[in-house]
């Protein structure tokens, strides 16, 4: 296929694939599509650099920033007898820059060298438009393609806050970059990347004041989780406001100033700096998508089948641009899968049974499967076993018995449905359970199957043995 570019000139560039979008999802599909024996595979990037979210803006940069801020914790927290530590935080500047290096190496690594070794893979800047089922437009080049897959991400949402844009603000773009750290930070929001990063800028020196617009940080999960959590948080000087409704921003002589009523009740907060993380919007926006025939939801999200197929046959679509399951591995995932549907005819629809996922606060929040309301909900015969850190024998001997592990159980079949953890590492428990979950392992095998005794995973055996009995009769090392 011959398409015309503009200004009268002509070029072949018939392509096997199109992918629009630069980060973990456009990259596993590239990969796959040439492990699949693609011919040519063009990447099409804006926005973000090579790598998108993650590894620029989100994952890399939030995680090892968090380290950073546990470590000045820790040493400034100590919680064992006749040991004195301490810790300051000498320059702010320099673990910036620290993590701008690791954000590098790693997009070098981990995503431009990966094209470099694949020649069947190209990488166009522009922004591009989708014109058909099998065409793009970059500028003023028309680019053709058996297949196209769009896999643009996601950014900032900004809620429409009077004054907000005018008084300035941060997103997590801008916050991991700033040169100095901000005396006082108003977080506006309590999900995931709101208290990351609120947690971070506390431990680093912030006075920080987190608004939630909802009654409780985290209101998908159950009360007894996020109000725990909540007490951690607080304990550290964090200030944690809920059923907050922001009325308007302004700049004032002493900083940002935030207008809100709280549980009705007007009031005033003034902080360096606020953070805005209410949520993601997708980046759909000026490409084409709806005339072309690509369907989106009200949220301008990407409609696909349970195949990753949109709604124009011969387009797909994977990663956060389909706002649902928005990590960085299922983007993976996604790409991967809509490549292999695209170009082997599988037909293989998505499957996030035994999706895990992680919040990294301190203690972390952790899931995988359902909860008790969602098995109930799916017409389970649902049982909850709940096992506070108190009785796990590493959280004690550690001194950190901050939280808990849920083991949610069909109760005729005795199937693990779910399972939610608080814990310090807590994450580092998921895959045991996404295991059972995945390939059926009964509660009564994990039961009765080996622990390392003071290991962190003995608590999963003591949750699973709490189904039954009270652990706190138990000595150590029983079942």
């Amino acid at each position: 296929m011959i398409s015309c570019c503009g200004n009268g000139g002509c070029e072949d560039s018939v392509e096997s694939l199109i992918i629009i979008g630069g980060g973990s999802a456009a990259f596993s599909a590239a990969t796959r599509a040439v492990e699949l024996g693609a011919k040519k595979v063009t990447i099409m990037n804006d926005g973000l650099p090579t790598g998108g979210t993650c590894v620029n803006v989100g994952c890399v940069p939030s995680k090892t920033l968090i380290r950073a801020a546990e470590s000045l914790h820790r040493a400034t927290h100590n919680r064992f007898a006749g040991i004195k530590t301490s810790g300051i935080l000498t320059d702010f500047s320099a673990v910036i820059e620290e993590k701008r290096q690791l954000v590098a190496d790693l997009r070098q690594a981990k995503y431009v060298n990966v094209i470099q070794d694949l020649p069947q893979v190209r990488l166009v800047k522009g922004h591009a438009k989708l014109l058909d089922a099998r065409s793009v437009q970059v500028g003023e080049m028309r680019l053709s393609a058996d297949h196209i897959l769009i896999a643009t991400g996601a950014t900032a949402g900004i809620p429409n806050i009077p004054g907000l844009s005018e008084a300035g603000y941060l997103t997590n773009e801008s916050a991991f970059d700033l040169e100095t750290l901000p005396e006082s930070l108003i977080v506006l929001g309590g999900r995931y990347i709101a208290l990351e990063c609120a947690q971070m800028f506390a431990r680093l020196g912030s006075h920080v004041t987190v608004l939630q617009r909802s009654n409780r940080i985290l209101p998908a999960e159950s009360e007894d989780i996020t109000n725990a959590l909540t007490g951690y948080l607080t304990e550290e000087g964090l200030e944690i406001l809920t059923a907050v409704a922001v009325e308007r921003v302004h700049r004032g002589k002493q900083g940002v100033v935030v207008m809100a009523k709280i549980n009705g009740e007007s009031r005033e907060l003034t902080a360096s700096q606020i953070l805005v993380a209410t949520g993601r919007r997708p980046n759909t926006r000026n490409m084409g998508l709806e005339n072309a025939g690509v369907l989106l939801d009200d949220r301008g999200y990407i409609q696909v089948s349970p195949t990753l197929q949109t709604t124009l046959p011969g387009v797909w679509a994977a990663g956060d641009v389909l706002g649902q399951n928005m990590f960085v591995y299922t983007a993976a995932y996604e790409g991967a899968l809509a490549v292999e549907n695209m170009l082997t005819k599988a037909d293989r629809v998505a499957d996030y049974t035994a999706l895990p996922w992680v919040i990294f606060t301190d203690p972390q929040v952790a899931g995988v499967g359902m909860d008790e309301r969602q098995a109930v909900a799916a017409g389970h015969d649902a049982e909850v076993a709940t096992l506070p850190l108190s009785h796990v024998p590493r959280a004690i001997a550690a001194r950190d018995t901050r939280g808990l592990i849920q083991l949610i159980r069909d109760k005729k079949t005795d199937l693990l449905l779910g399972a939610r953890i608080l814990a310090p590492e807590g994450a580092e428990l998921l895959m045991e359970l996404a295991m059972a979950i995945k390939f059926g392992i009964s509660v009564t095998q994990l039961r009765n199957s080996f622990h390392a005794y003071l290991t962190l995973s003995e608590g999963i055996k003591l949750a699973a043995i709490t189904f039954g009995k009270d652990v706190a009769q138990l000595s150590c090392c029983a079942t």
